[in-house]
């Protein structure tokens, strides 16, 4: 047939359609990473060839909609290069956020994938993200957006329209990320830097607990090593030394000697093994018991319980070797009882949101409660608190969590927490995490790591998270990082998800990664798990 001349360009329109519709759905599938001034396709194996630099976006539109306008995806776009208004409403499903995440660990990476799947989400962004967030497709990767630098984060924000910026590491927040992008007008979940003291400075911490009656262990705080070694002469052993800064999970020693006190307290503040994290240190009681995290939503009035979870701190099985970032983690914690969990509210959560009101420092963020269930009372007490979500526990948190993760976090910043509830899937979760040969201490990098995609496919509900993985040239995955990937799983109980991740570990093929045996062993009956590391 031939074409008259009027008909042409809605010919041309629709092939245009068809091309692009193509192309959007290769992206969106596939992930992509992106570098400031320019869109650059991740090299993964994923993408042996350059995609249209045009849809890079993991839209929610691309992989729910039965057709596709290329009017509509043009004026998203263009949407995208100005700040949009974001008055959104947790109670009005059909407006559009999109998110920038900033971080680039396995927390992150579960974050993106929990955002991902929120219905009112249209894009999703991490800087700097990851391979394995990136070729998952669960989130776009912004490489070189330096996130230190609040001026280049807060003109990505305005270019690209995001109306939400998620903080998920707690340098950022300490160093005042967050407090810059509420001036410039741009949603941020995360606590201010004033705020933040309560994980940056144990000894702040220490103080609200003493002010505000929270149940915390005994301690002191000490600058000059004499003095910290006759408080510990004082106290006996067992006892617990800590840099009062930042010291990633690290900076905790529980001594069962006096030798070892007085070798942490030399080694924090002569030696400088923390930096400056380490200028004074807190001295404090032992605590014997079960540890609990417990996670709540503040909005600075507020406060939203999350579900409970539980850490595997110590590196070895059995709770044995020195402490890491966490091994492994499980949610629920049947230790954290319903009763219990209300006297976690009563006692610690909500005493801290209104005394640092008081104080001025008006929390908005995630309160993340490290606990122990003493023993001998088998009461909560505070151990320390984190202004973030945990890693791993946001793993199998984010896994379970059915709501709609973004409306939520906006309502957290917009102080609308008591309109909202969250919604959980039954059962249990539990990540084991994969470390490199010789965390916590020096390791090597670059060791080759193979398998994963099978991995994931080896067990239902298997998700995989990246926390240290880079790509060699061949575009291989290999590790970069202490903790290294996070291999998570769910059940409809905790045996059934224990038994799926560790089936999924086993298929991973890591000659320099390791991982512990016994995750979960404090609320199961142990089975042997065998190991490939």
């Amino acid at each position: 047939m031939h074409l008259s001349a009027p008909n042409r360009p809605t010919l041309a329109v629709a092939t245009i359609a068809c091309v692009l519709l193509k192309m959007a759905c290769i992206s969106h599938n596939l992930g992509a990473s992106m570098k400031l001034g320019h869109l650059r396709v991740s090299n993964q194996r994923q993408f042996p060839n350059k995609i249209s630099q045009l849809f890079f976006l993991q839209t929610k539109t691309f992989k729910s909609s039965k057709t596709f306008n290329p009017h509509n995806n043009f004026h998203r776009l263009n949407r995208h290069k100005s700040t949009i208004s974001n008055n959104i409403s947790p109670n009005n499903p059909e407006e559009r956020v999109t998110v920038l995440v900033i971080g680039g660990g396995g927390r992150e990476h579960s974050l993106c994938y929990a955002l991902k799947r929120s219905h009112s989400c249209d894009a999703v962004f991490c800087a700097p993200g990851n391979p394995g967030i990136s070729n998952s497709g669960d989130a776009t990767c912004i490489q070189d957006l330096d996130v230190s630098d609040s001026e280049a984060v807060i003109g990505f924000c305005r270019k690209w329209g995001v109306g939400l910026v998620v903080v998920g590491p707690e340098a950022p927040l300490v160093a005042g990320l967050t407090n810059d992008l509420l001036k410039a007008g741009i949603h941020a979940f995360g606590p201010s830097s004033e705020a933040a003291a309560l994980e940056g400075s144990k000894n702040f911490m220490k103080s609200i607990c003493d002010k505000y009656g929270i149940p915390t262990a005994k301690y002191a705080t000490f600058t000059d090593p004499s003095a910290a070694k006759t408080y510990i002469i004082s106290q006996g052993a067992p006892i617990v030394v800590k840099a009062d800064g930042l010291a990633a999970g690290k900076g905790v020693i529980v001594a069962t000697s006096l030798h070892e006190a007085f070798e942490a307290v030399d080694s924090i503040l002569i030696s400088g093994s923390f930096g400056t994290a380490g200028s004074s240190i807190i001295i404090e009681e032992f605590l014997e018991g079960e540890e609990a995290s417990f996670f709540a939503l503040v909005d600075g009035e507020n406060a939203l319980p999350l579900e409970s979870a539980q850490d595997h701190k110590r590196v070895g099985d059995g709770d044995t070797g020195p402490n890491t970032g966490g091994m492994g983690a499980y949610c629920p914690a049947p230790v954290l009882t319903p009763k219990l969990q209300d006297l976690v509210m009563e006692s610690i959560i909500l005493p801290t949101v209104k005394g640092m009101d008081k104080e001025g420092c008006r929390f908005v963020g995630v309160l993340y409660a490290g606990l122990m269930i003493e023993k001998k009372s088998g009461l909560p007490k505070l151990i320390e608190y984190n202004v973030r979500f945990g890693d791993p526990e946001c793993q199998v948190l984010m896994v379970r969590l059915e709501s709609d993760l973004a409306q939520v976090l906006l309502a957290a910043c917009k102080g609308e927490l008591n309109s909202v509830s969250l919604d959980w899937s039954p059962g249990s979760a539990m990540v084991v995490v994969m470390a490199s040969n010789g965390y916590p201490g020096s390791y090597l990098k670059g060791s080759k790591i193979q398998n994963l995609e099978e991995a994931e496919v080896a067990a239902p509900g298997v998700k995989i998270f990246h926390a240290g993985t880079g790509v060699d040239a061949e575009g291989n995955y290999v590790a970069t990082g202490g903790r290294v990937l996070g291999v998570t799983a769910k059940g409809k109980d905790l045996e059934e998800a224990r038994e799926r991740a560790y089936r999924a570990v086993e298929e991973i093929r890591w000659e320099g990664g390791f991982y512990r045996k016994d995750i979960g062993w404090r609320a199961l009956p142990l089975k042997q798990v065998s190991s490939k590391s």
